[in-house]
């Protein structure tokens, strides 16, 4: 199990079968750099081009189609002290009666103090003066390539993961994806030092980082993706309408309460009926994201 230390000098707009930048082992962990949304790097110069700029893809050996490779977030660093957003909201989580008085899009700075662990308007808004949130780090977009040579923009998510802006996708997690391609392939970049659900502005405070993660390849087989917390377990459905993509979230929590729990269908309904929790991941993006989860204090005497 080793630990190597990548420094990218290229990046994606696509999550496609690029050849790899690094191959590791099952096990090993890997400590590299993301840029922000907009391609710039930790001294805020731009070294990429938007939109969502990700490092990768690493080859992880021993993971073949059907598998599942699980990705453990260890450390999640901003890499510099200034983050940005867009406002308005978007006009996808608006009634269209509110869309005309809306005020024009601006990109603002936050300032991003790793001491209080706080964020704030560099330029705050009246009203808003006070407003310093906890610096929550986050992955917005991560994943393995997809199947049958395809090449997936950045800006959006499916199966294989992508732009899903999942507050849960942060330090601790374990986040699993099905593999579809040899080695998996798997990128990672986006990253917001906060954000609220649904990624409602079109961005969180978008930064670049330095990122620490562990693969593990698992021999099974999964649909969408799943991931782990301390506290939960939950699956991601990524499509559009929302209404799809919380579909394939509940559809794949279902089959994980029966291979992993024994649940049969009727007592994982009952389960799910009652303890469940939906979560919107984005929904500014072609797909929108919605995660399904369940508090594992639910599953310990299962």
């Amino acid at each position: 199990m080793a630990i190597h230390r990548f420094h990218p000098t290229r990046y994606f707009n696509v999550i496609g079968n690029a050849e790899p930048c690094l191959r590791v082992a099952d096990g090993d962990t890997v400590v590299t750099d993301t840029l922000d949304a907009s391609g710039l790097d930790a001294r805020e110069i731009v070294v990429s081009e938007p939109p969502n700029p990700v490092t990768g893809p690493f080859y992880v050996e021993g993971a073949d189609p059907g598998d599942t490779l699980a990705v453990r977030i260890d450390r999640l660093t901003p890499s510099r002290a200034t983050g940005w957003t867009i406002s308005p909201l978007a006009l996808t989580v608006l009634e269209p009666a509110a869309i005309p008085g809306l005020p024009p899009p601006l990109r603002v700075i936050w300032d991003i103090d790793g001491d209080t662990r706080t964020v704030r308007l560099r330029e705050a808004s009246n009203g808003l003066e006070a407003f310093a949130p906890s610096l929550q780090p986050m992955i917005g977009c991560f994943g393995v390539a997809p199947a049958r040579g395809q090449a997936l923009s950045t800006a959006t998510s499916a199966q294989n993961g992508g732009n899903m802006d999942y507050r849960l996708f942060s330090a601790g997690t374990t986040a699993w994806f099905p593999v579809l391609v040899p080695g998996a392939l798997f990128y990672l970049g986006d990253g917001h030092a906060c954000q609220g659900d649904g990624e409602v502005v079109g961005s969180g405070v978008e930064t670049s980082f330095e990122v620490e993660v562990t693969f593990h390849v698992l021999k099974r087989t999964i649909t969408w993706p799943r991931g782990e917390t301390a506290e939960d377990i939950f699956t991601v459905g990524n499509a559009r309408p929302l209404d799809q993509a919380l579909q394939h979230a509940t559809g794949e929590m279902l089959r994980w309460l029966g291979e992993d729990y024994g649940l049969g269908s009727r007592a994982a309904s009952h389960l799910m009926g009652q303890v469940v929790r939906y979560d919107i991941g984005n929904v500014f993006n072609p797909a929108f994201t919605v995660g399904c989860r369940i508090a594992k204090r639910w599953l310990t005497k299962l």
